[in-house]
């Protein structure tokens, strides 16, 4: 009755499929009182009526009453179907992120998102995935790393912005599904520690606006889908370096622009200072030497404060409040550097 109603109201799509019983009882509480000259229940706590005509005449009454109200009630009737709908993108999500969920056997291993080059250790104490930025800098991550222990998912360009995305949409969206089921945790409530198989999870992105943002989207859905892989402390931010200084026989990487003036002017202004701005500049060698050796690299913990603030951040710049993003671009124009545009 109700998928009939939204269906011929318009608010249901075609290409939508009809609501459950599930979806349209959710949060429903309904008092039914029946008179019957011989009840039948369930058992001695009659909890249950049995008898299957008080179904029928039941359904007929209500039926004829509900589908009156809501001819007579559109404001109401748009409210309660979009309710429904809610429901019925919440079930579909939940169902998306059971089937995203991998387990750590070698033989549904088989199921991991081909673009990610996984390591061969089975230890989690002791493996690392690098999620990097585009496949130029996953060609280098993937020829530099160490395959016994570190993993690298490149993403294509910039994740759904998690922020305002419902959240079937977001399992709808390629880039994330990849994220999950390389992760094998699942998301929300259905997310697991124990089905996650690195130890250490590490954002590696250029030094750049946009590996910014990507670092920022991120960060978001982290915070909003897998709060525990932070809370636990298994998120961690790569620090590639800004740049290369070289003389003579000697080389050195700095990972801010004061390092680089400290640097310039201990070795002098005949040093060859080249800026990395993408990851994908730096061969495989320099890669590994600079951000993904264990012995030279310097990881940044994320701590759910540190996501927590990203999150408001990204909240305030991406969200539907005009008046806190005017106020900070409006604050922060004229300190801007290095504009990208």
């Amino acid at each position: 009755m109700i998928n009939d109603y939204a269906r011929k109201s318009g608010l249901l799509k075609d290409a939508d499929p009809n609501f459950s019983g599930d979806d349209t009882r959710e949060g429903l509480t309904a008092i039914v009182s029946v008179k019957h000259p011989g009840p039948q229940f369930e058992s001695q706590t009659k909890v249950k009526l049995m008898n299957p005509e008080v179904q029928t005449y039941v359904a007929q009454v209500v039926g004829e009453s509900f589908m009156t109200f809501l001819e007579e009630n559109p404001q109401a009737a748009k409210a309660i179907i979009a309710k429904c709908l809610t429901s019925a993108r919440a079930r579909d999500a939940a169902r998306k992120a059971r089937d995203l969920v991998i387990r750590k056997s070698a033989l549904e291993s088989l199921t991991l998102p081909g673009k990610l080059a996984d390591c061969s250790e089975r230890d989690t104490s002791k493996t690392e995935l690098y999620i990097v930025e585009g496949d130029s800098a996953g060609g280098s991550a993937k020829q530099g790393r160490d395959r016994h222990f570190q993993a690298i998912l490149p993403l294509r360009g910039k994740i759904l912005n998690t922020e305002r995305a419902r959240l079937d949409k977001i399992l709808g969206n390629n880039e994330v599904k990849a994220l999950i089921s390389a992760l094998g945790t699942g998301i929300g409530d259905n997310f697991s520690l124990e089905g996650l198989r690195y130890g250490r999870v590490i954002i590696m992105t250029d030094a750049d606006v946009d590996g910014s943002h990507i670092r920022t989207l991120l960060l978001t859905f982290f915070f909003r889908y897998m709060p525990t892989l932070i809370e636990d402390g298994h998120l961690y931010i790569a620090q590639p370096p800004l740049y290369r200084i070289a003389y003579k026989n000697t080389v050195k990487y700095v990972y801010s622009d004061k390092e680089k003036d400290k640097a310039i002017k201990e070795i002098g202004d005949k040093a060859n200072l080249q800026r990395y701005k993408g990851l994908g500049e730096m061969n495989p060698d320099q890669l590994w030497d600079t951000t993904m050796n264990p012995t030279n690299r310097t990881l940044l913990l994320v701590t759910v404060d540190d996501a927590a603030e990203a999150d408001r951040t990204f909240d305030m710049l991406m969200g539907d409040a005009v008046d806190p993003r005017k106020k900070f671009i409006q604050t922060h124009a004229k300190s801007v550097r290095n504009l990208d545009i």
